[in-house]
């Protein structure tokens, strides 16, 4: 990854990485290396999963929360409302409609994140699409 020379949209604090582990974990190390050790403890249990039953799944799953995450991390004004709602989650009753807001509210979060990560991007060319 190389540094921007413009400002990235949304105030994001990177350019968004690839989707694979190795551009992951050096995204990851850069805005949140306090969350590396998660990381790698979930990948590892992904990738023993997918061996165990043979399956790719366990690896894609990883590559999707992990690619929210980072998405998250890079992005202030993501982690802005995750921190919000993750701090009402913890002061509240669930029987409070503020509490049923800010699930609601990090849901949003976690789905903007995962599906800005895994939509073509710019430049991107879609191998399955006929011209």
């Amino acid at each position: 990854m190389t540094e921007p020379t413009a400002p990235l949209p949304g105030g994001a604090r990177l350019p968004r990485p690839e989707r694979n582990p190795d551009a992951l974990r050096v995204a990851l190390a850069r805005v949140a290396p306090h969350r590396l050790p998660e990381m790698e403890r979930q990948k590892n249990e992904a990738f023993q999963l997918a061996a165990q039953t043979a399956h790719l799944g366990p690896i894609q799953g990883w590559l999707t929360v992990w690619a929210g995450e980072v998405e998250i991390e890079r992005r202030p004004d993501l982690l802005a409302r995750r921190h919000a709602a993750e701090q009402t989650l913890q002061t509240l009753q669930r029987h409070d409609p503020a509490w049923q807001a800010a699930r609601a509210e990090l849901l949003a979060v976690l789905t903007e994140a995962r599906e800005a990560t895994t939509r073509p991007g710019p430049g991107s060319t879609n191998p399955t699409s006929r011209t």
